[in-house]
């Protein structure tokens, strides 16, 4: 069995491709952002409680006099403001890098505020600052950073200059008895324990973008080589089409001439000659169909079990099948167009089924929710494990010729273009499956637009 020839889009593929869409990267870019502005209010709420904690051992555990009425009324608003935004991003799916940078402002101006009303620069949780300054340099664009940094800065001098003093004994030669040593150090750990978690899961973010970053690059560069073995597809079927024709008309010439029609054997095997150009051209023309020429006939109404079944029907009468199971358990029936591309896709890997295994294959038609599922078993020797880890590749075959493996890569695109998967696997009992995933959505007719035309 030959990968089958599989024509790269259909009118099918190409009004999905035709919607408007926003850039893909753009679109990581803001659901990055979403993940990290969400790390932003959980981070937000540690503060809130961590604050109050502070707020409440200094001021009655350790005597420090606070003005508690306005340092939990400015926590009160920080608390508001974190309710706020954990609505108003609960329902988008985008983030930009200015609501970012004004999420981050917010949090210096609190710290500020709290740090004004207790002690100014003289109190050691002033190194909170490089807590902002570090998540600003991970999650904004240049110019942002920057000017964090100097915001940071300015805050500081600020709190020099005009912080409320607090009445604290100059006790610093105490070592770890001192009041600002250990406050230095629970700020110190404090800094280390949440720039760990939160860069953590901020770079866990990153690296999930760039990988999916990755994933749409892979995907783009293989749709191009789609597109072009489409160009040379449909290139290579005009010029087939003229010999193909030119035979045609010399085959049914050597019918009709009596040395042909008296010798039966002779005439058999021009009968089967005129047999195979006529299906030679019958894939030329399917070519040149799903390739957009002659759109007119490319497609019909059917349902999906007609259409499955006159699949196979056709399928087995144009292939040497020996032993071959179908069962059609869809149920309800369904308006679809009958696609030419979407045919031999399932042809193809019907026929990578066959060359495994001759004596043996079974294909199995059902509905899982509102997705076609059919399941293709063979009892061949299986994929090779290297071939399953790069199942749908092109130019990836065990059949060891030039071109191998491009049928099972157009497939795995045609499915994926309609928003569906094929996957391949090992059976324990021995043989292959592969199962063919497609939704419902991208491939049938509204059932009253199937019961108007």
């Amino acid at each position: 069995m030959t990968d089958a020839e599989l024509p790269p889009r259909t009118e099918a593929m190409e009004a999905v491709a035709q919607q408007p869409a926003p850039s893909s990267a753009a679109r990581l870019d803001d659901a990055t952002g979403l993940k990290n502005m969400l790390q932003l209010i959980q981070l937000r709420w540690i503060a809130v409680v961590g604050q109050v904690v502070t707020i409440e051992v200094a001021h009655y555990g350790f005597g420090i006099r606070l003005p508690l009425n306005h340092m939990l009324t400015l926590l009160a608003g920080l608390a508001a403001f974190n309710v706020a935004s954990q609505l108003r991003y609960r329902s988008r799916r985008e983030v930009t890098n200015g609501e970012l940078f004004l999420a981050l402002l917010v949090d210096v101006g609190m710290l500020t505020a709290q740090l004004y009303l207790s002690g100014g620069a003289t109190n050691p949780f002033t190194f909170l600052y490089l807590l902002q300054v570090t998540l600003g340099a991970v999650l904004l664009k240049h110019w942002s950073t920057w000017t964090m940094v100097a915001i940071t800065a300015a805050c500081l001098v600020g709190l020099a200059l005009f912080g409320r003093p607090l009445a604290l004994p100059p006790d610093h030669d105490r070592g770890l008895q001192s009041l600002y040593i250990q406050g230095t150090l629970i700020c110190f750990a404090l800094n280390a324990a949440l720039l760990v978690i939160f860069i953590t899961r901020i770079n866990r973010n990153l690296r999930e973008r760039d990988a999916r970053l990755a994933d749409l690059r892979q995907r783009a560069a293989e749709e191009e080589h789609i597109v072009r073995m489409g160009l040379l597809a449909s290139g290579a079927a005009h010029e087939l089409g003229t010999p193909l024709a030119t035979l045609a008309v010399i085959l049914g010439d050597w019918r009709h001439l009596p040395h042909f029609s008296s010798d039966p054997e002779l005439l058999q095997e021009v009968t089967e000659m005129q047999a195979q150009v006529q299906r030679c051209k019958s894939i030329v023309s399917g070519i040149l169909l799903s390739a957009g020429e002659a759109r007119g006939e490319s497609s019909e109404e059917t349902s999906i079990c007609t259409f499955l079944d006159d699949l196979v029907e056709d399928w087995k009468a144009t292939r040497p099948v020996v032993a071959f199971s179908y069962e059609n358990s869809f149920g309800h029936d369904l308006p679809m167009v009958s696609d030419s591309a979407l045919k031999q896709m399932i042809c193809n890997v019907l026929d990578n089924a066959l060359e495994a295994s001759p004596g043996g294959m079974r294909l199995e038609a059902s509905r899982d929710a509102e997705t076609l599922k059919l399941t293709v078993t063979d009892q061949g020797p299986g994929f090779a494990p290297g071939m399953l880890g790069q199942f749908g590749k092109p130019y990836q075959s065990s059949k060891g010729r030039p071109g191998g493996g491009l049928g099972l890569f157009l497939a795995v695109n045609v499915a994926r273009t309609l928003g569906g998967s094929v996957t391949a696997c090992n059976r324990p009992e021995g043989g292959a499956r592969v199962t063919i995933t497609l939704p419902l959505s991208a491939i049938t007719l509204e059932e009253d637009e199937g019961h108007a035309s």
